[in-house]
């Protein structure tokens, strides 16, 4: 789930729902509330340790910990080296989420056709939202750790893209969370906090106001979800799946600030921040991210395979 979410366009809460844990997940969330601390000054820290079902969140965030800060590193190397291809494997799981999302869809009608066209149009008008400036301001930081956990918890809805559509991908994904691996590697080596270094003092600081929004974003959306999954179901995913392919151009591999080297033959649409065209299929670049678009399909074919065999 670390590594769901921190890729753009995939969702943590697509990998609890394949492996079988997203009902226990969204539970666990749920009993974080002023009635669990109660527990705790009233009962004790064993009563409020089974109330919110501690053992499973603890195992869940370690996991969701480790496996953070190890892609961190690996796709800071891949977004600056190979933009086009890691593009493309996110542009083909979202695609393969999007269609298994739907096709679960326990009915369709009129409604779930209306909800789906609104939530693409929602998707769209993002893509015309200028993103394309880092904010750090301790507000906006806030809004978008509640914005990130959303894909823990939202099947289907990615955090990590709606924070690159917000513009702060890199800065809270890759150099916040480079800038803690680096300081607790210093700790560890004996080398202190290394907070002489102004720059890594900022990314900490953006990095708890990060943490703290997605704390409360968490027990927010958990209560949220509970109630729309238990009275709108097919509504609310039906939104979500629009929301998902209207965002579609967020991760599209062919784009003006994606190549210096290929010509713009034919563009199919210019946003306030991008132009976004049809590759040359001749060229060697557009082969491997067709690959790669491939690849990133095959991945979500497998875990729904591995979901499918862990419910019989």
């Amino acid at each position: 789930m670390g590594m769901a979410n921190k890729i753009p366009g995939v969702s943590g809460g697509i990998i609890a729902l394949a492996a079988g844990f997203y009902e226990e997940l969204i539970y666990s969330f749920s009993r974080i509330d002023l009635k669990a601390f109660k527990i705790l000054f009233r009962q004790g820290f064993i009563a409020f340790y089974k109330h919110i079902n501690a053992s499973f969140l603890l195992l869940l965030f370690s996991g969701v910990g480790l496996s953070f800060f190890s892609v961190s590193l690996l796709l800071d190397y891949l977004l600056n080296h190979y933009p086009q291809q890691v593009l493309g494997a996110f542009f083909g799981m979202i695609v393969a989420s999007v269609f298994y999302i739907w096709k679960d869809l326990p009915q369709y009608s009129n409604k779930e056709y209306i909800f789906g066209i609104i939530g693409t149009l929602l998707g769209v008008a993002l893509l015309w939202i200028n993103p394309g400036t880092e904010n750090d301001h301790w507000l906006f930081v806030l809004f978008c750790g509640m914005v990130s956990i959303s894909g823990m918890t939202l099947p289907g809805l990615s955090g990590s893209l709606l924070i690159l559509i917000l513009g702060n991908y890199n800065l809270l994904l890759v150099d916040c969370v480079n800038a803690v691996f680096f300081t607790l590697q210093d700790l560890l080596s004996g080398q202190g906090w290394g907070l002489e270094d102004l720059e890594r003092q900022r990314l900490l600081g953006v990095f708890v106001f990060f943490t703290l929004g997605s704390s409360i974003g968490m027990v927010v959306f958990s209560k949220l979800l509970e109630r729309l999954i238990q009275d709108y179901k097919s509504i609310t995913i039906s939104t979500l799946v629009g929301f998902i392919l209207g965002s579609l151009g967020a991760v599209w591999p062919w784009t003006a600030k994606t190549t210096t080297v290929e010509k713009v033959n034919f563009s199919l649409a210019t946003t306030p921040n991008n132009t976004f065209y049809f590759p040359d299929l001749m060229l060697f670049s557009t082969l491997s991210t067709l690959f790669f678009i491939l690849l990133g399909i095959g991945i979500v074919i497998l875990l729904e395979h591995y979901g499918n065999k862990q419910k019989t």
